[in-house]
């Protein structure tokens, strides 16, 4: 039995000495000096090793073209990771929608077309150290992260949870939080997850944008940070997953290259005041354009590849700060949350305001508005009453008010985007799990 060990070991060295050589060579022929130099510094690997040309392009070829025949004769993939909690093979794939979304310039008389909202069941998750800040699913809806003002990250396995809401586990408790993350000094503002890997990404108080790595349950700290230069307040990754925009302190959101970490501004950016900090940046649905939600009460639409702002929506709150901003799914339509305590609907083309949800107030907390996932209705918070608060999206009509079952006020609120089901985070630090009752 040791021999068989002791000889696996020595085939997995040789492996791995064969693999980092022609990592190398891959990098030295094709002039990336540079990084040659570090991975065969970092590896024990000689810079002049000897490979044959387009070797490691050729094996990744073969090996693809492989993984595919299996995929295609029915075949189940070897486990990609071994670890504690498995993170599946397929993550970044979109299901199918439930629904097509709303078209909401289709229907102008709506009077008596609201539509119930579905009853939901709701379960206490978890809580951290201090108030729970932020949450973010993954687009695929398999994972769900939340981010604290105790500077720590918690991330959840939407899987985990739905067992855990089962009364009769007989395996005992369940535990939904698969990685806790801590890396940052700072309380942090925002979350998102990469569109095709299982890298989540943090901005916070102390200026950092962190990623980490969750396929790797022994990680606790990011593996790679970007430095801004001001407090991020908000973060989003282009769906291409190469760039990443930050919200932050400044009043031009900060465009990132994700490999070179090169940093871009507007260069054809309106002249915005001091009071104009993003509150919010999200990119649509294709990246072709992104928004933002400013301190200043504006909104504004910028172009995905030029960064020139086409459209300024000043005083879409008032006065009043314009806390959240999201595009529907089709870009022809944006949704912002204001401490004016309004929610409205805007019409990307024109800048005109479509439709107005009212009846929940937010005047304190940096409150948000979203869409479910069918775009049916529209979700957000009253402070003073401790609520849930749904309207008819096409309607603008208030169809449901829910106790919160926060001891105090919820500070976000985040829907999947592939099922009946959301997260609400909380000033008494704890986060909650809703679920459409079937």
């Amino acid at each position: 039995m040791e021999n068989s060990s002791l000889e696996q070991t020595l085939l997995d060295g040789k492996l791995h000495r064969q693999l980092n050589s022609l990592i190398v060579a891959h990098l030295r022929d094709n002039n990336l000096t540079q990084a040659a130099s570090a991975v065969a510094s970092a590896t024990m690997t000689p810079l002049n090793v000897e490979a044959p040309p387009n070797k490691l392009l050729e094996l990744v070829a073969k090996g693809l073209a492989a993984e595919k025949d299996d995929a295609l004769r029915g075949v189940p993939s070897s486990a990609i990771y071994d670890l504690g909690t498995l993170i599946p093979a397929a993550y970044g794939s979109i299901p199918a929608p439930r629904a097509a979304s709303v078209d909401f310039s289709a229907i102008q008389d709506t009077k008596g077309l609201s539509k119930n909202f579905p009853k939901h069941e709701t379960r206490h998750l978890s809580e951290h150290k201090n108030i729970a800040r932020c949450a973010r699913f993954s687009p695929d809806g398999r994972f769900v992260a939340t981010g604290s003002a105790d500077t720590s990250i918690k991330l959840f396995e939407i899987s985990k949870i739905k067992q855990m809401l089962l009364s009769d586990t007989r395996d005992g408790p369940v535990r939904p939080v698969i990685r806790t993350f801590y890396d940052h000094i700072q309380p942090i503002n925002d979350l998102d997850f990469h569109p095709q890997s299982t890298i989540l990404i943090s901005g916070a108080k102390d200026h950092t944008i962190k990623f980490f790595d969750f396929s790797k349950a022994t990680a606790k700290r990011a593996f790679r940070v970007i430095q801004d230069t001001h407090n991020v307040r908000s973060v989003s990754f282009h769906p291409s997953g190469d760039f990443l925009l930050a919200g932050t302190d400044h009043q031009i959101a900060h465009l990132y290259d994700v490999n070179t970490f090169q940093c871009y501004l507007s260069a054809n950016a309106p002249e915005i005041g001091i009071s104009g900090a993003i509150n919010q940046v999200r990119y649509s649905s294709t990246g072709g354009m992104y928004v933002t939600a400013s301190k200043d009460g504006a909104l504004r639409l910028w172009d995905g590849v030029t960064s020139n702002c086409v459209r300024s929506i000043v005083g879409a709150h008032g006065t009043a700060e314009a806390t959240s901003v999201t595009f529907t799914k089709d870009q022809r339509f944006v949704l912002s949350c204001g401490k004016d305590s309004s929610v409205k609907l805007w019409e990307v083309g024109s800048g005109r305001l479509v439709k107005q949800y009212l009846g929940a107030t937010h005047a304190q907390l940096r409150c948000q508005a979203v869409f479910n996932d069918t775009e049916e209705f529209v979700l957000s918070i009253d402070e003073q009453s401790n609520e849930i608060v749904i309207w008819d999206a096409l309607t603008a009509e208030k169809v449901a008010k829910w106790p919160s079952n926060h001891n105090g006020t919820p500070r976000w609120i985040e829907h999947s985007p592939i099922e009946a089901a959301f997260i609400s985070c909380g000033t008494d630090r704890s986060v909650r799990f809703w679920k459409e009752t079937l």
